[in-house]
């Protein structure tokens, strides 16, 4: 006896979880991204290698 009203509860509560909406104060994340981007000095390599760096480790494994 009792499992209808706990089962109700549970669905209750994971119905509130599920559909919580916080507010989002997206100036603060615009500037925290902003501050992520410019701590990474690397964010404008393109990422092409030169052949120096591709044969660099090509001796170790023959």
């Amino acid at each position: 006896m009792g499992r209808g009203r706990q089962k109700a509860k549970a669905t209750k509560q994971a119905r509130e979880i599920k559909y919580y909406t916080p507010n989002t104060d997206l100036s603060a994340l615009e500037r925290e991204l902003a501050a992520a981007r410019g701590e990474n000095p690397d964010a404008g390599d393109d990422g092409d290698w030169d052949d120096d760096d591709a044969r660099a480790g090509d001796d170790d494994y023959r």
